[in-house]
Parts: structure tokens; C-alpha cells; sequence
């Protein structure tokens, strides 16, 4: 028993570590995780203005042994009104576990839910933070 306690303490290292360093130089990077990864975003410019385009820097580091992203897709929807954006990002990896996203517009005012959808290792794992436009 004490040497599964020992192991996982080891394992919750890198984690933490990880979600720490994830984005680091995205200065104001929002952060979010799954089992699997962590993902730092900024949106450039840094204020979401509604009806205007922007853009968004992501950082997706791996958690644990995990393999690196590779790929995302970003949305964001109104939970509330049933819908999402007008408009569909377009991503660009940018290596190193670097994506933009462009193109992107939040149309009207309330809450919205960004969604990322990261692949990596066959399988997708979906990621949400949550913001509220006035």
C-alpha cells in the first residue's frame, strides 16, 4: 500500500507542474484541463468586443505521459439561447503544441461557452470555460 501511495504522489507532480507551465508566456491566459491535457487561451485583441472579430493563442501541454494534441477545434455557444457563432474559426497549428484560432466573433451580450476540442492519441477530449459579454 505504501508504495501505490509513493507512486502516486510522484504522479501528481508533473501534474501540477504542468498545469502551472501550460501557456506560461500567454501572458493573462485563461486555463482549463482535462484528464488528459491542459489548455492555456488568449484572445487577441485582449478585449472580446462584441461584433468584432478576434482571435485566440492556445497552448495545449500534455498531462503525464499522455501523447501531444494533435490537433483542436474551438467554438463558443449560448447555452441559454441554443446557439453559437455566426462564423467558424479557422486554426493554424503553430508547432510545439501551439494553435491559432481566427476568425472568431461573439455576436451579442450574455454568457457564452467556449468549447476546445483537443485530439490527440485517437481520441478527443472536450474542454469549456465559460464568460459572460456585457
Amino acid at each position: 500500500m505504501r508504495a501505490v501511495l509513493l507512486v502516486l504522489a510522484s504522479l501528481a507532480l508533473p501534474f501540477s507542474a504542468m498545469a502551472a507551465d501550460c501557456g506560461a508566456d500567454l501572458k493573462g491566459a485563461q486555463k482549463v484541463e482535462s484528464a488528459r491535457y491542459v489548455l492555456a487561451y488568449r484572445t487577441q485583441p485582449g478585449k472580446i468586443v462584441i461584433g468584432k472579430s478576434f482571435a485566440m493563442d492556445l497552448a495545449i501541454c500534455p498531462k503525464g505521459g499522455n501523447p501531444a494534441a494533435d490537433g483542436v477545434q474551438v467554438d463558443a455557444q449560448m447555452p441559454e439561447h441554443g446557439h453559437g457563432m455566426n462564423y467558424k474559426a479557422a486554426i493554424k497549428p503553430a508547432g510545439n503544441g501551439r494553435f491559432r484560432a481566427d476568425g472568431m466573433m461573439l455576436h451579442m451580450p450574455g454568457h457564452w461557452e467556449f468549447t476546445f476540442d483537443v485530439k490527440g492519441g485517437g481520441k478527443t477530449d472536450k474542454l469549456t470555460n465559460s464568460l459572460v459579454l456585457e
